[in-house]
């Protein structure tokens, strides 16, 4: 009895400097509680709110980049990968573009050329239709052998010249070495100088260009 006696007698000063500490921490922190103005503990509250707030800057899911990144004027990937594709095709369309108008200028070119070579061929059949028109006898050129050839031959001439075929003049006219191919000269003062006195055999263009020049006689 004695012995429980002086353990609750040491005990109870230990646990009375315990409660007079915590009494004392209360009484601290009460009295700075007091010290602090609404004010001041209204801003620590918005600073406590604001930091729980903020937390670290979360990327864009489909982009990436965080929204600071994004106020800096960095492009987004997708942005630039659309701008390239779209550069591309820019470029593949008038490589296309330019690609039709080259074909389109060698067809006609290679069209021009084939026209050209058959018309040289036609043009001797032509010849041959003029010298035998020329070759008809006086008393047969009314007969109907003579008038169906002749037909026959403005027909020819008509379907060329819708082809773009057309004759070169030179009787009468001055000569052109573009257009001429002077093979006979002639003193005679009836004509003037340089001027086609005959043609002998008939030149022709094919759309402006010269398929055959005009053979011809011309007065010195």
């Amino acid at each position: 009895m004695d012995e429980d006696k002086k353990r609750d007698g040491q005990e109870e000063p230990g646990k009375k400097q315990g409660e007079e500490a915590e009494i004392r921490d209360e009484t601290i922190e009460s009295e700075n509680r007091k010290e602090e103005s609404p004010e001041e503990a209204g801003e620590k509250a918005r600073e406590d709110i604001s930091g729980q707030e903020d937390g670290p800057e979360e990327a864009d899911e489909d982009t990436g980049q965080t929204e600071p990144e994004k106020k800096k004027g960095k492009k987004d990937p997708k942005d630039v990968q659309i701008e390239e594709l779209q550069d591309r095709l820019k470029r593949q369309m008038a490589e296309f573009d330019n690609f039709r108008k080259r074909t389109e200028k060698e067809k006609s070119a290679m069209y021009e050329v084939g026209a050209r070579e058959i018309i040289e061929k036609i043009l001797p059949v032509l010849d041959n239709f003029e010298r035998g028109l020329a070759a008809v006898p006086e008393e047969l050129k009314g007969g109907s052998f003579a008038e169906g050839v002749e037909m026959i031959y403005k027909q020819f001439i008509k379907t060329l010249e819708d082809a773009g075929v057309e004759a070169i003049e030179a009787k009468g006219q001055q000569f052109d070495p573009d257009l001429h191919n002077a093979v006979m000269h002639i003193d005679d003062d009836s004509y003037g100088e340089n001027e086609i006195s005959q043609e002998l055999q008939k030149g022709y263009k094919y759309r402006g260009t010269v398929v055959r020049h005009s053979m011809v006689q011309v007065a010195n």
